[in-house]
């Protein structure tokens, strides 16, 4: 089991830069836990997704509609195709062997790092 900890030191680094740059916090914390905690690929996957339900969503909107910068209807409709693309990326993912999932986490890490290091 992961020490208390180190899962608390995770989830403060994915909500704060969740918050402070808008990022995905799965980004911060799948890698995290493959590296610190020694789970598995699909394992990190899934309880990423289980830790953000809640924080992420509720409190960081809110901050950002007090301060009129959270367009509803958008957000609302990028949810609605978002939970389709979840299922469908669940599903996928827990057929794919671990190392083609680790492969294609890289790339889109690495890609959406590189577009925003080299974009004006």
């Amino acid at each position: 089991m992961i020490p208390v900890w180190t899962l608390l030191g995770i989830g403060l680094a994915a909500g704060t830069l969740s918050g402070l740059v808008g990022i995905g916090g799965g980004l911060v914390i799948v890698p995290l836990l493959v590296m610190l905690g020694g789970v598995t690929q699909i394992s990190a996957q899934g309880t990423s997704i289980g830790a953000l339900i809640l924080p992420v969503g509720i409190f960081a909107a809110m901050k950002y509609y007090k301060a009129g910068n959270l367009e509803i209807r958008s957000s609302l409709y990028i949810a609605m195709a978002m939970a389709l693309g979840a299922y469908l990326g669940a599903t996928l993912a827990l057929q794919l062997p671990q190392d083609t999932l680790k492969k294609i986490f890289g790339v889109v890490l690495v890609s959406a790092g590189l577009k925003f290091l080299l974009s004006k």
